[in-house]
Protein backbone atom coordinates (compact mmCIF):
# COMPACT_ATOMS: atom_id res chain seq x y z
CA UNK A 1 0.00 0.00 0.00
CA UNK A 2 2.76 2.50 1.02
CA UNK A 3 4.60 1.64 -2.48
CA UNK A 4 1.19 2.30 -4.33
CA UNK A 5 1.06 5.53 -2.61
CA UNK A 6 4.35 6.38 -2.90
CA UNK A 7 3.97 5.74 -6.74
CA UNK A 8 0.93 8.05 -7.00
CA UNK A 9 2.67 10.75 -5.65
CA UNK A 10 4.37 12.99 -8.45
CA UNK A 11 1.05 12.18 -10.43
CA UNK A 12 -0.55 13.83 -7.38
CA UNK A 13 2.02 16.42 -7.26
CA UNK A 14 1.82 17.37 -10.97
CA UNK A 15 -2.11 18.00 -10.87
CA UNK A 16 -1.81 20.34 -7.81
CA UNK A 17 0.96 21.98 -9.45
CA UNK A 18 -0.51 22.59 -12.83
CA UNK A 19 -4.11 22.14 -12.78
CA UNK A 20 -5.04 22.80 -8.53
CA UNK A 21 -3.47 25.92 -8.11
CA UNK A 22 -3.79 27.75 -11.04
CA UNK A 23 -7.35 27.30 -11.01
CA UNK A 24 -7.85 28.68 -7.25
CA UNK A 25 -5.00 31.42 -8.14
CA UNK A 26 -7.60 32.32 -10.99
CA UNK A 27 -10.85 32.25 -8.60
CA UNK A 28 -8.98 33.74 -5.50
CA UNK A 29 -7.57 37.09 -8.16
CA UNK A 30 -11.25 37.24 -9.61
CA UNK A 31 -11.82 38.77 -5.83
CA UNK A 32 -9.22 41.12 -5.81
CA UNK A 33 -10.24 45.04 -5.84
CA UNK A 34 -9.04 46.93 -8.71
CA UNK A 35 -6.08 49.69 -8.70
CA UNK A 36 -5.14 52.58 -10.61
CA UNK A 37 -1.51 51.23 -12.65
CA UNK A 38 -1.13 47.67 -10.87
CA UNK A 39 -3.10 44.72 -11.81
CA UNK A 40 -4.53 44.83 -8.63
CA UNK A 41 -5.31 46.24 -5.52
CA UNK A 42 -5.63 45.94 -1.67
CA UNK A 43 -8.79 44.29 -0.79
CA UNK A 44 -11.13 41.80 -1.75
CA UNK A 45 -14.68 42.69 -4.06
CA UNK A 46 -17.85 41.33 -5.84
CA UNK A 47 -17.66 44.32 -8.09
CA UNK A 48 -16.01 41.99 -10.87
CA UNK A 49 -19.03 39.37 -10.74
CA UNK A 50 -21.77 42.13 -11.07
CA UNK A 51 -19.68 43.85 -14.01
CA UNK A 52 -19.58 40.41 -15.71
CA UNK A 53 -22.94 39.40 -15.04
CA UNK A 54 -25.04 42.53 -15.33
CA UNK A 55 -23.38 43.69 -18.67
CA UNK A 56 -25.13 42.51 -22.21
CA UNK A 57 -21.55 42.88 -23.39
CA UNK A 58 -19.96 39.90 -21.63
CA UNK A 59 -23.34 38.30 -21.50
CA UNK A 60 -23.82 38.10 -25.29
CA UNK A 61 -20.06 37.09 -25.36
CA UNK A 62 -20.91 34.21 -23.51
CA UNK A 63 -23.86 33.16 -25.18
CA UNK A 64 -22.11 33.47 -28.49
CA UNK A 65 -19.36 31.19 -26.96
CA UNK A 66 -21.61 28.61 -25.71
CA UNK A 67 -23.37 28.70 -28.60
CA UNK A 68 -20.24 28.05 -31.49
CA UNK A 69 -19.26 25.55 -29.54
CA UNK A 70 -22.02 23.81 -29.43
CA UNK A 71 -22.58 23.96 -33.43
CA UNK A 72 -18.53 22.65 -33.72
CA UNK A 73 -19.54 19.89 -31.29
CA UNK A 74 -22.71 18.83 -33.63
CA UNK A 75 -21.16 19.09 -36.50
CA UNK A 76 -18.02 17.37 -35.46
CA UNK A 77 -20.49 14.66 -34.18
CA UNK A 78 -22.10 14.41 -37.41
CA UNK A 79 -18.94 14.15 -39.53
CA UNK A 80 -17.03 11.69 -36.92
CA UNK A 81 -19.21 8.81 -36.60
CA UNK A 82 -19.04 7.77 -39.99
CA UNK A 83 -15.25 8.49 -39.97
CA UNK A 84 -14.60 6.71 -36.72
CA UNK A 85 -17.13 3.21 -37.53
CA UNK A 86 -14.70 3.22 -40.88
CA UNK A 87 -11.54 3.82 -38.84
CA UNK A 88 -12.59 0.75 -36.42
CA UNK A 89 -13.61 -1.61 -39.20
CA UNK A 90 -10.34 -0.58 -41.28
CA UNK A 91 -7.46 -3.41 -40.65
CA UNK A 92 -3.32 -3.68 -41.30
CA UNK A 93 -1.92 -0.57 -43.48
CA UNK A 94 -5.37 0.95 -44.24
CA UNK A 95 -6.40 1.86 -41.18
CA UNK A 96 -2.35 3.13 -40.52
CA UNK A 97 -3.20 5.50 -43.49
CA UNK A 98 -6.74 6.04 -42.47
CA UNK A 99 -5.73 6.56 -39.25
CA UNK A 100 -2.93 8.99 -40.15
CA UNK A 101 -5.58 11.45 -41.97
CA UNK A 102 -8.06 12.01 -39.30
CA UNK A 103 -4.98 13.07 -36.96
CA UNK A 104 -3.45 15.32 -39.48
CA UNK A 105 -4.75 18.49 -38.42
CA UNK A 106 -3.06 17.89 -35.09
CA UNK A 107 0.34 17.36 -37.10
CA UNK A 108 0.25 21.75 -38.15
CA UNK A 109 1.05 24.45 -35.42
CA UNK A 110 -2.13 26.65 -35.16
CA UNK A 111 -0.80 29.95 -36.59
CA UNK A 112 0.46 27.98 -40.22
CA UNK A 113 -2.95 26.28 -40.32
CA UNK A 114 -5.17 29.63 -39.95
CA UNK A 115 -2.56 31.50 -42.32
CA UNK A 116 -3.73 28.18 -44.41
CA UNK A 117 -7.30 29.05 -43.89
CA UNK A 118 -6.61 32.47 -45.01
CA UNK A 119 -5.02 32.91 -47.84
CA UNK A 120 -7.01 29.74 -49.38
CA UNK A 121 -10.46 31.96 -48.59
CA UNK A 122 -9.16 35.45 -49.24
CA UNK A 123 -11.04 37.42 -51.83
CA UNK A 124 -8.57 36.65 -54.52
CA UNK A 125 -7.25 33.35 -53.14
CA UNK A 126 -7.52 30.19 -54.85
CA UNK A 127 -10.98 28.90 -53.32
CA UNK A 128 -12.47 31.81 -55.19
CA UNK A 129 -10.58 31.96 -58.53
CA UNK A 130 -11.60 27.67 -58.78
CA UNK A 131 -15.21 28.79 -57.99
CA UNK A 132 -14.90 31.84 -60.49
CA UNK A 133 -13.42 29.52 -63.48
CA UNK A 134 -15.86 26.92 -62.88
CA UNK A 135 -19.01 29.80 -63.09
CA UNK A 136 -20.32 28.93 -59.66
CA UNK A 137 -20.13 32.35 -58.67
CA UNK A 138 -20.49 35.60 -60.17
CA UNK A 139 -18.07 37.36 -57.70
CA UNK A 140 -15.55 36.57 -54.94
CA UNK A 141 -17.03 35.34 -52.00
CA UNK A 142 -16.29 37.47 -48.56
CA UNK A 143 -15.52 34.51 -46.01
CA UNK A 144 -12.88 35.65 -43.89
CA UNK A 145 -13.60 37.02 -40.95
CA UNK A 146 -16.95 35.57 -40.32
CA UNK A 147 -18.18 33.48 -37.37
CA UNK A 148 -19.48 30.68 -40.69
CA UNK A 149 -15.38 30.39 -41.52
CA UNK A 150 -14.36 29.81 -37.93
CA UNK A 151 -17.04 27.21 -37.27
CA UNK A 152 -15.24 25.21 -40.16
CA UNK A 153 -11.88 26.19 -39.10
CA UNK A 154 -12.76 24.64 -35.65
CA UNK A 155 -14.12 22.05 -36.82
CA UNK A 156 -11.39 20.64 -39.22
CA UNK A 157 -9.05 20.49 -35.97
CA UNK A 158 -11.68 19.02 -33.20
CA UNK A 159 -12.65 15.84 -35.57
CA UNK A 160 -10.04 14.04 -34.29
CA UNK A 161 -11.13 14.58 -30.78
CA UNK A 162 -14.55 13.50 -31.67
CA UNK A 163 -13.53 10.04 -33.93
CA UNK A 164 -11.18 8.89 -31.69
CA UNK A 165 -13.03 8.12 -28.60
CA UNK A 166 -16.11 6.99 -30.37
CA UNK A 167 -13.56 4.87 -32.88
CA UNK A 168 -12.30 2.93 -29.77
CA UNK A 169 -16.01 2.25 -28.18
CA UNK A 170 -17.10 0.78 -31.28
CA UNK A 171 -13.87 -1.50 -31.80
CA UNK A 172 -15.02 -2.87 -28.43
CA UNK A 173 -18.30 -3.83 -29.56
CA UNK A 174 -18.12 -6.99 -30.02
CA UNK A 175 -19.11 -8.50 -33.83
CA UNK A 176 -21.08 -11.34 -32.14
CA UNK A 177 -23.88 -8.80 -31.10
CA UNK A 178 -24.22 -7.58 -34.41
CA UNK A 179 -24.43 -11.30 -35.66
CA UNK A 180 -27.14 -12.31 -33.20
CA UNK A 181 -29.13 -8.86 -33.76
CA UNK A 182 -29.49 -10.28 -37.84
CA UNK A 183 -29.41 -13.90 -37.14
CA UNK A 184 -33.19 -12.51 -35.05
CA UNK A 185 -34.44 -10.39 -38.62
CA UNK A 186 -32.95 -6.91 -38.13
CA UNK A 187 -31.66 -5.07 -40.94
CA UNK A 188 -28.61 -3.18 -40.93
CA UNK A 189 -30.49 0.02 -40.44
CA UNK A 190 -31.83 -1.48 -37.10
CA UNK A 191 -28.79 -3.29 -35.80
CA UNK A 192 -26.84 0.12 -36.12
CA UNK A 193 -29.68 1.97 -34.36
CA UNK A 194 -30.41 -0.60 -31.58
CA UNK A 195 -26.95 -2.03 -30.96
CA UNK A 196 -24.56 0.27 -32.34
CA UNK A 197 -25.06 3.47 -31.62
CA UNK A 198 -26.13 2.54 -27.99
CA UNK A 199 -23.23 0.87 -27.46
CA UNK A 200 -20.98 3.37 -28.90
CA UNK A 201 -22.43 5.96 -26.61
CA UNK A 202 -19.51 6.06 -24.38
CA UNK A 203 -17.37 7.38 -27.00
CA UNK A 204 -20.08 9.61 -28.31
CA UNK A 205 -20.20 10.78 -24.74
CA UNK A 206 -16.61 11.50 -24.14
CA UNK A 207 -15.78 13.06 -27.73
CA UNK A 208 -19.20 15.77 -27.51
CA UNK A 209 -17.65 16.36 -23.63
CA UNK A 210 -14.31 17.04 -25.04
CA UNK A 211 -14.74 18.95 -27.92
CA UNK A 212 -17.51 21.37 -26.26
CA UNK A 213 -15.07 22.49 -23.62
CA UNK A 214 -12.21 22.97 -26.15
CA UNK A 215 -14.65 25.17 -28.51
CA UNK A 216 -16.00 27.63 -26.17
CA UNK A 217 -12.39 27.69 -24.97
CA UNK A 218 -10.70 28.31 -28.05
CA UNK A 219 -8.71 31.79 -29.07
CA UNK A 220 -6.33 31.66 -31.66
CA UNK A 221 -8.69 30.73 -34.13
CA UNK A 222 -11.32 33.35 -33.24
CA UNK A 223 -9.24 35.80 -33.06
CA UNK A 224 -7.31 34.93 -36.36
CA UNK A 225 -10.10 34.05 -38.28
CA UNK A 226 -12.95 35.85 -37.04
CA UNK A 227 -11.17 39.27 -36.53
CA UNK A 228 -13.33 41.80 -34.57
CA UNK A 229 -16.68 40.88 -36.41
CA UNK A 230 -16.94 37.90 -33.65
CA UNK A 231 -16.59 38.76 -30.37
CA UNK A 232 -16.09 35.47 -28.02
CA UNK A 233 -15.73 35.44 -24.55
CA UNK A 234 -11.97 33.99 -24.74
CA UNK A 235 -11.26 37.31 -26.82
CA UNK A 236 -12.15 39.74 -24.34
CA UNK A 237 -10.58 37.49 -21.31
CA UNK A 238 -7.26 37.51 -23.07
CA UNK A 239 -8.05 41.54 -23.93
CA UNK A 240 -8.80 42.07 -19.89
CA UNK A 241 -5.39 40.36 -18.90
CA UNK A 242 -3.32 41.39 -21.38
CA UNK A 243 -4.65 44.78 -23.09
CA UNK A 244 -6.31 46.85 -20.16
CA UNK A 245 -4.28 44.96 -17.39
CA UNK A 246 -7.01 44.03 -15.36
CA UNK A 247 -6.46 40.89 -13.82
CA UNK A 248 -9.21 40.85 -11.33
CA UNK A 249 -11.93 41.56 -13.71
CA UNK A 250 -10.24 38.75 -16.77
CA UNK A 251 -10.02 36.48 -13.84
CA UNK A 252 -13.90 36.74 -12.82
CA UNK A 253 -14.39 36.48 -17.05
CA UNK A 254 -12.69 33.21 -16.92
CA UNK A 255 -14.52 32.01 -13.75
CA UNK A 256 -18.06 32.40 -15.16
CA UNK A 257 -16.86 31.00 -18.54
CA UNK A 258 -15.41 28.08 -16.69
CA UNK A 259 -19.05 27.79 -14.78
CA UNK A 260 -21.49 28.18 -17.60
CA UNK A 261 -19.21 25.83 -19.64
CA UNK A 262 -18.71 22.94 -16.69
CA UNK A 263 -22.42 23.63 -16.07
CA UNK A 264 -23.86 22.89 -19.72
CA UNK A 265 -21.30 19.78 -19.27
CA UNK A 266 -22.88 18.66 -16.63
CA UNK A 267 -26.55 19.31 -17.82
CA UNK A 268 -25.65 16.89 -20.95
CA UNK A 269 -24.09 14.18 -18.33
CA UNK A 270 -26.91 14.51 -16.43
CA UNK A 271 -29.89 13.96 -19.24
CA UNK A 272 -27.77 11.11 -20.95
CA UNK A 273 -26.90 9.27 -17.57
CA UNK A 274 -29.85 7.17 -17.85
CA UNK A 275 -28.22 5.64 -21.54
CA UNK A 276 -24.92 5.58 -20.57
CA UNK A 277 -26.13 3.09 -17.51
CA UNK A 278 -27.99 1.47 -20.21
CA UNK A 279 -24.76 0.69 -22.06
CA UNK A 280 -22.82 -0.46 -18.99
CA UNK A 281 -25.26 -2.74 -17.96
Amino acid sequence: MKTRLLLGLPAVALLLLFFVLPYVEMVAMSFRAPASGLPFGEGHTLLHYQRALGDTLYLGALGRSLLMGGVVTLLCLLLSFPLALHLSRTQGRWHVVFFACIVSPLLIGVLVRNFGWMLLLTVDGPANRWLLAAGLIERPLRVLFTPGLVVLALVHVFTPFMVLPIATALRNISPALREASTSLGAGRFETFWRVTLPLAFPGVQAGVVLVFVLSVAAYVTPALLGGQGVALMPAIVVRELIGSFAWPFGAALAVVMAVATLSVVAVFTLLTQGLAERTRA
